[in-house]
């Protein structure tokens, strides 16, 4: 394969070209056939192939690979439908590399991170302006989504036999969400599970709260030690924290096959035609989506850092892709820090202290879609909300993204969460459920720049923009 990146361009494309041709004809010609192992094992290295000379293809950069890989991933779903879902388990593998990772990258970052803020007036100011970050974020994103939906109103106009046909056809999975959300703890245990009994439990389950606090704790306490003992930690930590920070690098090669895998399977398995269907609340939620990452965290930017608000988008421009396809901040997490550090010049602490809490506490985007949904669900089933309801939610939403995990589809048992607090029918969530995995997948692109913003406004230092992509 690595002979083709020194062939001419005029070959390049006329073997890219002839690849899509036998690609195209072998998923349009196996028909009934594709169900046999050795059509799909030949459609599957046929499609690799032609994904791989187009992806090296003038030795394009990593953003303009996984960028290419979402378009194809598009078009490829819209035309192949149900075929292209050969390809899934690529994009199961890139989400499994990268979660592979999460955890000692948390465990060990935090630590190093904490404990290398020797100031201890200076941790507790950083982690207060950091918590204070985040709620407020998340509770102005949540108050602009029910404002933006109260404007619209895009529940006002559904027709009766639309909401019995989205009733019917996601009900059952309605169910499920429903009760994965009255199974689910409290606030106050929430708050009470983020103390580990057993910290290496945590770390296998994948605990990301109980973690967290057990690193920042022990950060903490290492303050304390001698010099050389607490050396010897950083060293090692430090070291777990490079070879974390290379595994990135391997695994993002990877990036624009799973990128195009995921993407695929969602337009292949799920379709555009329930966008259609449900268009006014889908743009209503997209509009409010669009207004925050552009109005708040560029503000935030403008104000707050020696960045250019073009600079920051093209800094973070690679988690924004991953964030997209994976749906999942915890998922994105090892790419945002490296972007923070590398692309943003944020301090490795710093990074390292207010990203992996960000993937776990902040939702912004995630709250942007409760306030929507709640407003559309109630003017689906004719319910005025009054004042005291929106606050409500507000309240409701903001203390439910503290410790709800940065993972796909999270955000319905939020929505539950909210519905039930202000007594809307639990059913209604079957009306959102044909375009939530695509809101999902916007609405972990808003969590995770805001997440990156906040790292930049801790960030003591006036950051330049290293242009490293």
């Amino acid at each position: 394969m690595k002979q083709l990146t020194g062939l001419p361009s005029a070959i390049k494309i006329i073997l890219i070209a002839v690849s899509v041709l036998l690609t195209t004809l072998t998923f349009v010609l196996a028909g009934d056939y594709f169900s046999n192992p050795v059509v799909q094992i030949a459609a599957f290295s046929l499609l690799f192939i032609t994904l791989y000379q187009i992806f090296n293809f003038k030795n394009a950069k990593l953003y303009t690979r996984i960028l290419t890989g979402l378009c194809l991933g598009i078009i490829s779903g819209l035309l192949l439908k149900e075929q292209i879902l050969v390809f899934v388990p690529v994009g199961k593998i890139f989400i499994l590399l990268i979660k592979m990772i999460v955890v000692p990258l948390v465990l060990a970052s935090l630590f190093v991170g904490t404990a290398s803020i020797n100031d201890l007036k200076r941790l507790g100011q950083i982690g207060v302006k950091t918590l204070v970050f985040y709620l407020l974020s998340t509770a102005l994103a949540i108050t602009l989504g029910l404002l933006i939906a109260n404007w619209i109103n895009p529940g006002g106009d559904i027709p009766a036999s639309i909401k019995e046909e989205l009733t019917r056809n996601y009900e059952q999975d309605a169910g499920h969400k429903i009760s994965e959300a009255i199974e689910s703890p409290s606030t106050l245990d929430l708050l009470l599970n983020i103390i580990p009994e057993n910290p290496a439990r945590s770390l296998a389950d994948g605990n990301m709260l109980q973690i967290i606090f057990f690193a920042i704790i022990s950060g903490f306490a290492a303050t304390y030690l001698r010099e050389d003992r607490k050396a010897v930690l950083l060293n090692f930590f430090e070291a777990v924290t490079d070879i974390t920070i290379r595994l990135v690098h391997f695994v993002m090669k990877l990036a624009p096959y799973g990128v195009f895998a995921l993407v695929a399977s969602v337009v292949g398995q799920y379709g555009t035609e329930i966008i259609f269907t449900l268009l006014g609340y889908f743009l209503t939620t997209l509009l409010a989506l669009f207004l925050h990452v552009t109005i708040f965290n560029s503000i935030v930017i403008k104000l707050f850092s020696g960045l250019s608000v073009k600079n920051f988008w093209r800094g973070i421009s690679p988690a924004l892709l991953v964030a997209f396809s994976t749906s999942s901040s915890s998922a994105t997490l090892p790419v945002s820090m490296e972007c923070a550090e590398e692309n943003l010049a944020c301090k490795p602490e710093i990074a390292s202290f207010v990203l992996p809490l960000g993937a776990t506490i902040n939702m912004d985007g995630t709250a942007i879609f409760q306030g929507v949904s709640t407003v559309f669900i109630a003017a689906v089933y004719g319910m005025d909300l009054t004042m005291t309801d929106q606050l409500m939610i507000i309240l409701t939403a903001t203390l439910a993204s503290i410790g709800t995990a940065g993972a796909p589809q999270v955000g319905i048992i939020m929505l539950t969460m909210v519905l039930q607090t202000i007594g809307i029918p639990l059913e209604g969530i079957a009306l959102i459920l044909g375009v939530e995995r695509f809101l999902d997948m916007a609405r972990t692109m808003v969590n995770v720049t805001s997440d990156l913003s906040c790292c930049v406004f801790i960030n003591e230092e006036k950051v330049k923009f290293s242009g490293n992509i």
